[in-house]
C-alpha cells in the first residue's frame, strides 16, 4: 500500500510538472461564456411612515390663555379655534387707531375744503392725506392682530401635542399645538442611482406594513430626491391612504417596486471586469489569447452586470486572473 501511494503520488507531480512546463508562457484565468439573460429589476427597500402634513401653531401675540378649546387627539378643520388668547390690550390698540383714522378724515374734509378757497396749500393738503393713508395701514393692523388673538387651525388633522394649559402667558411665537395629518402619510424609502432611473413620480407601488404582515397597502410616488446623499442614495416619498386610520406615522413598512415588459440583456459577471465596473474595460478570450476591450456597462444586478455595448453572446470573458494579464496575453483555462 505505502508503494502504491508513494508511486501515485510521483506520477502526479509528474504531470503537474509537464502541465507547468506545457503552460509556461501561458496566464492560467477562469473564463465564463458571454450571456442573454432576463435581468430581474424588482425590488424592496423599508422605511418609515411619516405624517402627509405636520405643523407646529404658535400664537401671533403675547397674552394669557383664557380658553382651550380642543386636547390631545381631537380632529379639528381648517379655520378652527384651538385656543382663545386674552386680547384687551390688542382691542384697545384698535379702538386707538381707529380714533387716529377718524380724527385724521376730519382733518383731511377741512384742508380740502381749505384748499379750494386757497386757505391752504397743495403740499399741506397731500401731507393730510399721507396722514389718513398711515392712520388706515394702523387700523388694518390692528385688526389682523385682533383677528390674531384666537389660534385656528390652517389644516385638518389631529392634535398630537399640547403645550400649554388654560391660564398661561404666552409670549408671541410661542408654539401651543402640534397637529399631523394622517388621512395619508408618506413612505420614505432610500435608492441607489441604478434603482432611481427606473421610477417616476406616479408610479404604483405596492406597501405593506411590519404590523399587518398579510396585507398590502396601495402607493404611489409623489416625489423623487434630486440629489444624493453620502452614500449615493435618493430619497423617495410614496403617498399611502389611510383612510381607516390603520397604519401610524413612524410605523415600519416596506416598498415592493415592481416592472413589467423586463427586457433580455447581455450580461456578465461583475468579476469580469479589469478592476472595478467603472473601469469598462474586460478581457476577451480568442483562441488561446486574451484582449482587452472597452464595453459599455448598464445595470448592476446583484453579481451581474448589464453591457449595452462591447460584448456579444458567446464570446468569452476572464472572470479571474485578469491582474496578470496585459492585451494580448496568452491564456489556458483553469476550468
Amino acid at each position: 500500500m505505502i508503494s502504491w501511494v508513494l508511486t501515485n503520488n510521483k506520477k502526479n507531480n509528474e504531470e503537474k510538472t509537464a502541465l507547468a512546463a506545457q503552460t509556461s508562457d501561458a496566464v492560467a484565468v477562469k473564463m465564463e461564456t458571454v450571456s442573454t439573460k432576463n435581468l430581474n429589476l424588482d425590488f424592496t427597500t423599508n422605511g418609515n411612515f411619516e405624517p402627509y402634513r405636520q405643523m407646529d401653531f404658535a400664537t401671533e401675540n403675547a397674552g394669557r390663555v383664557v380658553n382651550i378649546l380642543v386636547k390631545e387627539g381631537s380632529y379639528v378643520r381648517p379655520g378652527q379655534t384651538l385656543a382663545v388668547i386674552n386680547a384687551d390690550l390688542i382691542n384697545i390698540d384698535l379702538e386707538s387707531a381707529q380714533a387716529v383714522l377718524n380724527n385724521a378724515l376730519r382733518d383731511q374734509q377741512r384742508f380740502e375744503n381749505a384748499y379750494k378757497t386757497g386757505g391752504v396749500t397743495q403740499q399741506q393738503l397731500d401731507q393730510v392725506k399721507l396722514s389718513v393713508e398711515n392712520a388706515k395701514a394702523r387700523v388694518d393692523q390692528a385688526k389682523v392682530r385682533s383677528r390674531d388673538a384666537n389660534v385656528r387651525s390652517s389644516i385638518s388633522g389631529v392634535v398630537n401635542k399640547k403645550y400649554v394649559e388654560p391660564g398661561a402667558y404666552v409670549s408671541a411665537g410661542a408654539k401651543l399645538f402640534e397637529l399631523v395629518d394622517v388621512s395619508r402619510l408618506k413612505l420614505v424609502v432610500n435608492v441607489n442611482e441604478y434603482q432611481v432611473i427606473q421610477l417616476k413620480v406616479g408610479d404604483k407601488v405596492n406597501i405593506s406594513a411590519s404590523v399587518y404582515p398579510d396585507k398590502t397597502f396601495k402607493g404611489k410616488i409623489t416625489f423623487i430626491g434630486n440629489k444624493a446623499d453620502a452614500a449615493l442614495n435618493f430619497p423617495v416619498e410614496i403617498e399611502v391612504e389611510n383612510n381607516k386610520n390603520e397604519l401610524k406615522a413612524g410605523m415600519y413598512g416596506t416598498a415592493t417596486f415592481e416592472f413589467n415588459n423586463q427586457k433580455s440583456s447581455v450580461v456578465i459577471p461583475r468579476s469580469a471586469f479589469a478592476g472595478s465596473v467603472s473601469s469598462n474595460e474586460v478581457f476577451v478570450v480568442e483562441g488561446d489569447i486574451a484582449k482587452a476591450r472597452k464595453v459599455v456597462s448598464g445595470k448592476i444586478i446583484g453579481d451581474q452586470v448589464e453591457i449595452l455595448d462591447g460584448l456579444k453572446e458567446g464570446e468569452k470573458v476572464v472572470t479571474s486572473g485578469q491582474i496578470n494579464l496585459e492585451d494580448g496575453s496568452k491564456v489556458v483555462s483553469l476550468q
